[in-house]
């Protein structure tokens, strides 16, 4: 571990989009410092799929993996905290964690991900990421075939409806209250006979993550083998907006097409900046902001 409290770019967040973008800068001689409190959102996820030369692994094989090939880089520092404040002075920032350590950097980068927010369900904590699903990309060939729900509503549901369907033919869409679907939306489904099931949900019942039955507040229920599920989230870390960085209306930090936030010297990278939510864009979206920071460094520098 580097003692320096200054380094040239901070990242918080160590998981798949800030150890891409350290390494990035790293193999360009950058002194980096990583702060990661060891705490990712896919950490119940069983198997991470849908990224080539990784396919099927564990979400911690991936990550302790990628881990250990950033920190060969010896301009690269890692520490397991978490920052909690964060401030501009004059052309640098300021990072104060938990632990009350304090660094100061030029450039800053958020790669802190997002946290979801469970409904109140017994039940569905448990199962997510196991067989209570977000994306089909990620998760819907291993549950092909099998009898599936979609826990959403209106255009979410509408749209996660025909991705679904072309994996299994025994779907249906609870919508926990009363479906808000146009006409036309109705229509489709009725078509490709999905189910609408109007009821609230009390309980998902489970064998260690893996779903039995929904059970419905007039105490029905009805079995499933797997549901996606839409959630609501809200961004890891407050910082990037104490900073001032904009959020859209969805509730990301707003970057351009090179991950740079709406303060100068700051970007963001990973789950809390795109809808795309899969390693493989985390991956991607990290190494691009470290290109881009690095390329920034080089032309204050020459």
């Amino acid at each position: 571990m580097n003692t320096s409290k200054n380094f040239e770019v901070i990242i918080i967040g160590g998981s798949y989009s800030g150890l891409s973008a350290a390494m990035a800068l790293g193999r360009s001689l950058r002194k980096v410092l990583i702060i990661d409190s060891s705490l990712p959102c896919n950490r119940q996820t069983p198997q991470s799929h849908n990224f080539i030369t990784q396919d099927g692994a564990t979400p911690i094989e991936i990550s302790q993996k990628a881990k250990s090939q950033t920190l060969k880089y010896d301009t690269i520092s890692f520490i397991e905290d978490t920052a909690v404040k964060g401030k501009k002075i004059n052309d640098t920032f300021q990072i104060i964690t938990a632990s009350g350590k304090e660094f100061i950097t030029k450039k800053l980068i958020f790669a802190t991900g997002i946290k979801d927010i469970m409904p109140a369900i017994k039940g569905f904590s448990d199962c997510w990421g196991i067989s209570v699903v977000h994306c089909p990309y990620c998760h819907g060939y291993e549950i092909k075939n099998k009898k599936t729900g979609i826990i959403a509503n209106g255009d979410t549901a509408f749209h996660l409806a025909p991705l679904v369907k072309n994996l299994t033919s025994n779907l249906s869409i609870l919508t926990r209250g009363k479906a808000e679907f146009n006409t036309e939306q109705i229509a489709k489904l009725n078509k490709n006979k999905i189910k609408i099931i109007e009821k609230e949900i009390t309980e998902i019942e489970h064998e260690n993550g893996h779903i039995k039955n929904v059970i419905f507040k007039d105490n029905s229920k009805e079995s499933f083998e797997a549901t996606y599920a839409s959630v609501p989230f809200k961004q890891h870390s407050d910082i990037p907006k104490l900073l001032g960085c904009e959020l859209d209306e969805q509730g990301y930090i707003q970057v351009d097409m090179t991950y740079k936030t709406t303060i100068e010297g700051v970007y963001a990278c990973g789950d809390n900046c795109s809808k795309i939510r899969s390693v493989s864009n985390a991956v991607a979206s990290g190494n691009m902001a470290g290109a881009i920071i690095n390329m920034e460094l080089t032309k204050e520098q020459f």
